[in-house]
């Protein structure tokens, strides 16, 4: 069977959430798979859970991590060079049967890892490898090559109120 490429994308909370939700339910069914986060660090509590699983690997880029906007140009730099790493390391393995890129859009969006590099790896595939990219804002390009498309849209978030995230529930 094919595998197919998942886009969750929007403004409002539950897009690696969803991402989260998949690897257990590919873990349930026997598959392998890869979980690897741009801009995250890999603390937060889903990762703890899914290092627990059967057959989930998590990757995570340890040098520089945190917002963009608030890097300084030195780790911006640091960051193009870690994360373009880390996509062509996920990228290059054989080993999964889900490949989740938590964040790719972001880094995309940024520069810090090249649309080009992602949108050639999307053409080209495994045909069996299922593929997750979340993040806000995707290309048409990154849009076109999905065949799931699925947008959170906030309606209404704690934070707006100054509320801020939460270990166990945002993170």
């Amino acid at each position: 069977m094919a595998g197919l490429i998942h886009l969750y994308c929007g403004d409002g909370k539950g897009k690696t959430t969803a991402a989260v939700g998949l690897a257990v339910r590919a873990s349930g069914a026997g598959k392998r798979v890869i979980f690897t986060q741009f801009f995250k660090d890999g603390s937060s509590s889903e990762v703890e859970a899914l290092k627990t699983l059967p057959g989930i690997r998590t990757i995570h880029a340890q040098t520089v991590k945190g917002f963009y906007r608030s890097m300084t140009p030195e780790q911006r730099e640091q960051a193009r060079e870690d994360y373009t790493a880390l996509f062509r390391q996920v990228a290059a393995g054989k080993d999964a049967d889900l490949l989740i890129l938590d964040e790719i859009v972001s880094a995309c969006n940024r520069g810090v890892v090249p649309e080009t590099l992602v949108t050639d790896f999307l053409r080209s595939k495994p045909a069996e490898l299922e593929v997750v990219l979340t993040g806000r804002n995707p290309s048409p390009a990154l849009m076109e090559l999905a065949d799931y498309i699925t947008e959170m849209r906030k309606l209404r978030h704690p934070y707006d109120r100054g509320v801020a995230a939460r270990r166990g529930i945002e993170f």
